[in-house]
């Protein structure tokens, strides 16, 4: 978070802070993250700049672009696709569970530190309890096992998954991420599938942590046989809210979490540790 001193250093003429705050990533011209933060700003009576920094589009590599971030104003950043695990080596986690996850999604430039959490893992619990209350999880298959799936599977974890299967077309990567669940020695148990009609079978929750989807994404990370014996699903991506996936799954009268939930308390949790403030949050979804 910033402190006191760092926010009296960023006023507009008028005398309304302004926050310069960014977003990291491929594949974000429709992300609705600087609406969110904007609007965020104005209930907080603060003027808050918000900007897509896309490598390709900047001719920069991440890299540059974050160095250029952190040097040239920029107070805080959010990171997404594909950038989350990248960027743990450039900053200080704090959090054991965030470090345990090795992605983050949010970063605070806070002196000569550069501060990261994770709040894709605190969003997707605070997501999962709005729409399935105390519900527990049960048997979940998740698919993709990058930056987002890490943050899901440990939100899993927490709220107390009976199992989780994992599933990527980097086996490698579905293993390691078991490895490191296992590592916490919880009560849910976690293995990494080579096959994804197993890992499905009889499955309550199906959880999409892949681009599958999105804009530019075209297609489910499930077939329909599968989707037909949910009782729950969740799918991370938010544009469009209503994935091929999330319509299949609503027709067979599954529960449905959409990312656009994700999206939206991961950004309220995200502002706090930008600014330390907290947002009216009935009002922001209001305006969103």
């Amino acid at each position: 978070m910033f402190h006191e001193s760092n926010r009296k250093r960023h006023y507009d003429m008028s005398g309304a802070p302004t926050l310069k705050l960014g977003l990291i990533g491929d594949n974000i011209a429709a992300s609705r993250a600087p609406d969110l933060h904007r609007i965020a700003g104005r209930l907080n009576n603060m003027d808050v700049q918000y900007d897509r920094l896309i490598p390709k589009e900047l001719n920069q590599t991440f890299d540059q672009i974050f160095e250029n971030c952190r040097d040239n104003g920029y107070q805080a950043l959010n990171i997404t696709y594909p950038y989350k695990e990248h960027v743990v080596s450039q900053v200080a986690i704090n959090d054991p569970m965030v470090r345990a996850i090795a992605a983050v999604n949010t970063v605070v430039f806070d002196g000569t530190l550069s501060k990261a959490y994770n709040t894709d893992y605190t969003g997707f619990i605070a997501a999962y309890e709005q729409v399935r209350a105390s519900a527990a999880p049960g048997v979940c298959c998740l698919v993709g096992t990058g930056g987002v799936g890490r943050a899901l599977a440990f939100g899993l974890v927490k709220l107390g998954a009976d199992e989780i299967r994992l599933f990527d077309r980097d086996n490698a990567k579905a293993q390691q991420l078991a490895y490191d669940l296992n590592a916490l020695d919880p009560q849910t148990v976690v293995t990494a599938a080579d096959d994804l009609d197993v890992a499905t079978a009889n499955c309550d929750g199906l959880l999409n942590g892949t681009p599958l989807g999105m804009v530019g994404y075209p297609g489910s990370a499930f077939e329909p046989k599968a989707i037909a014996n949910a009782a729950w699903v969740f799918d991370a991506v938010y544009t469009p809210i209503e994935t091929m996936f999330l319509q299949s799954a609503k027709a067979t009268g599954a529960q449905i979490i959409s990312g656009y939930e994700l999206f939206f308390f991961q950004g309220v949790h995200a502002w706090h540790h930008f600014t330390g403030l907290d947002v009216n949050t009935q009002k922001l979804r209001a305006a969103l």
